[in-house]
C-alpha cells in the first residue's frame, strides 16, 4: 500500500483514482470530489475541507479524522466503511451506501445524514441539529446514540437499537420491523404509521405516542406524565411499569398498567374495538 504522508491537495479530483492508498496526516483544501472512484484507502488523522471528497469509493477506513463544514456531502455512493474516532461538523454525510461500520462519531450538523444506506453497524454515535437522519436506511443495529436531530428514523426498515437517547419529534415514524431496548425517546407523535414496532424498558415521553401503529408492542416500559392520548387507532400489547396519562381509542391487544388517568372509547373508534385495557391487579377498564 502506498503512503503519503504530511501534504494537502486542493482543487478538482487530485487523487481519482487512486487504489491500495494510506494517507496520514493529510489535509484536503478547497475543491470537490478530491478522493473519487477509488478502492482500498486509508485515511488516518487527516482533514477534509473541499466538498465531496469519497464520492464511488469501494472499501476504505476513517480513522481520527476531521471533517469542516466545507466537506459537505463528503460520502456517498460508496461502501464497505469503517470509520471511528472521527469528527464531522458538515452536513449531508453518507448517502446511498451499504455495508458502513461506525465506531465513536459525532456529527454536529446531522441534517440529512444516513440516507438511503443498507447494513449499518454503529457503537458509539452522536448526532446534533439538522433533520431526517437515517431516512429510508434499512438493516441497522446501532449500540449507543444520543440524537437531538428532528425526524429521526423515519421510514427505516430492520433497526435493532440499543441505549440511546432521542430527543425529537415525529421519531420512528413509517417504520418497519424496529426494535428498541433500554432507551430514552423523548417527543411528540412518537412512532406513528410504524409497523412491528418493539420497545423494552424504554422511557417515553411526550404527547399522543404510537399512533396508527401496527402491531404495536410495549415491554416493561415507563410512560411520563405528558404521554397523553396515547395508543390511538393502534393494535397493541403494551405493558407498562407505573402510570398512563390516558388511552384514546386503541382498535386491538391488550394495555396494561400500574394506573390509568383517562381512558377514552368514543363514538370516532374504529373496529374491532376490542382491546383490553386493564391495570396491574386485573381490574378491566375497557
Amino acid at each position: 500500500m502506498r503512503v503519503i504522508s504530511d501534504t494537502e491537495f486542493g482543487g478538482e479530483r487530485p487523487l481519482f483514482e487512486s487504489h491500495d492508498l494510506r494517507l496520514e496526516n493529510v489535509i484536503i483544501r478547497e475543491g470537490e470530489s478530491a478522493i473519487k472512484e477509488c478502492s482500498n484507502i486509508e485515511a488516518v488523522n487527516c482533514r477534509f475541507e473541499g466538498n465531496y471528497p469519497f464520492w464511488h469509493v469501494h472499501g476504505f477506513v476513517i480513522d481520527r479524522c476531521y471533517f469542516d463544514v466545507g466537506g459537505r456531502s463528503a460520502l456517498w455512493y460508496s461502501d464497505h466503511l469503517k470509520m471511528k474516532d472521527t469528527l464531522i461538523d458538515a452536513p449531508k454525510m453518507f448517502r446511498e451506501m451499504h455495508d458502513i461500520e461506525i465506531e465513536n462519531v459525532e456529527m454536529t450538523d446531522a441534517d440529512e445524514v444516513f440516507w438511503r444506506c443498507d447494513r449499518i453497524d454503529v457503537r458509539n454515535l452522536k448526532l446534533h441539529g439538522g433533520t431526517y437522519p437515517f431516512m429510508l436506511s434499512r438493516d441497522i443495529r446501532i449500540d449507543g446514540l444520543e440524537s437531538d436531530s428532528k425526524y429521526v428514523f423515519q421510514y427505516v426498515k430492520n433497526l435493532e437499537l440499543h441505549n440511546a437517547r432521542i430527543t425529537t419529534k415525529d421519531a420512528l415514524w413509517e417504520t418497519e420491523n424496529v426494535t428498541v431496548y433500554d432507551s430514552e425517546l423523548n417527543g411528540e407523535y412518537l412512532g406513528w404509521h410504524s409497523r412491528n414496532l418493539r420497545l423494552v424498558n424504554c422511557h417515553i415521553s411526550g404527547t399522543q405516542p404510537l399512533c396508527y401503529a401496527e402491531n404495536l408492542v410495549l415491554e416493561n416500559c415507563v410512560m411520563a406524565d405528558d404521554c397523553d392520548l396515547a395508543f390511538e387507532y393502534s393494535s397493541v400489547h403494551a405493558t407498562v411499569s407505573g402510570h398512563i396519562h390516558s388511552v384514546k381509542n386503541p382498535l386491538s391487544g391488550s394495555i396494561v398498567a400500574d394506573s390509568i388517568g383517562e381512558v377514552i372509547l368514543d363514538g370516532n373508534i374504529k373496529a374491532p374495538a376490542n382491546c383490553e385495557i386493564r391495570l396491574t391487579d386485573g381490574r378491566r377498564l375497557d
